[in-house]
């Protein structure tokens, strides 16, 4: 029948503004700001820092390995590199980022930088109301203004971060395993050679 994929459309657009008025189900409207639609787990706007512990300085996992800064297809993330180091979150000395900039004017949010981070330091936000009317500095985030807890990471992608939180724990056991391991066996071998040097000599009573 000539129309009839045109009837059926309007059918439905009709049966949906009908039961706007009747069903909380199709009331797909909110009186923004004071009532907001919770963000999905999987929204993404722009990136952010992790770091553990009560002090962000601290805690930063950032290496300042530069990758993301040489990956990222815009080019709005600045590095620069410490010259001292740092514990890292297994214990290593590393390198940490002495300043670290993000031009969000500039992030197309690809979510390439989280992708090729080795040290899980870098995700993506949820947070997009950034509205300012500082075209150039109010857009142009530091690392302080970057930094936001692993509690935060939990509170808007809590299965991501979960996950996350196991890789590098298992990561942390694997390295004190590995750790205790040689620290035994530099004992043992430092016994067996204290051992002969103990033994009292032939003819001696």
């Amino acid at each position: 029948m000539l129309g009839e994929g045109i009837l059926k459309g309007m059918a439905e657009t009709a049966k949906n503004f009908a039961g706007s008025f009747v069903s909380a189900e199709r009331l797909t409207t909110v009186q923004y700001p004071e009532q907001r639609i919770p963000t999905m787990e999987n929204a993404r706007v722009f990136p952010f820092l992790v770091y553990d512990g009560p002090d962000w300085q601290a805690g930063l996992r950032c290496v300042a390995c530069q990758i993301c800064e040489k990956e990222c297809p815009p080019k709005c993330i600045y590095i620069e590199k410490s010259t001292g180091k740092k514990p890292d979150y297994v214990g290593k000395q590393q390198f940490y980022p002495a300043k670290f900039d993000i031009d969000i004017a500039v992030c197309m949010s690809c979510q390439i930088c989280v992708e090729v981070c080795p040290f899980e330091a870098i995700k993506m936000d949820t947070q997009f109301e950034l509205a300012t009317d500082d075209r150039f500095g109010g857009l142009l985030l530091d690392r302080e203004q970057l930094a936001k807890s692993n509690e935060y990471y939990h509170s808007i992608h809590p299965n991501e971060a979960t996950e996350v939180d196991g890789r590098l724990a298992e990561e942390k056991a694997k390295v004190e395993a590995k750790a205790k391991a040689a620290a035994e066996a530099a004992a043992a071998k430092a016994a067996a050679v204290a051992a002969p040097a103990a033994k009292p000599e032939r003819g001696q009573a």
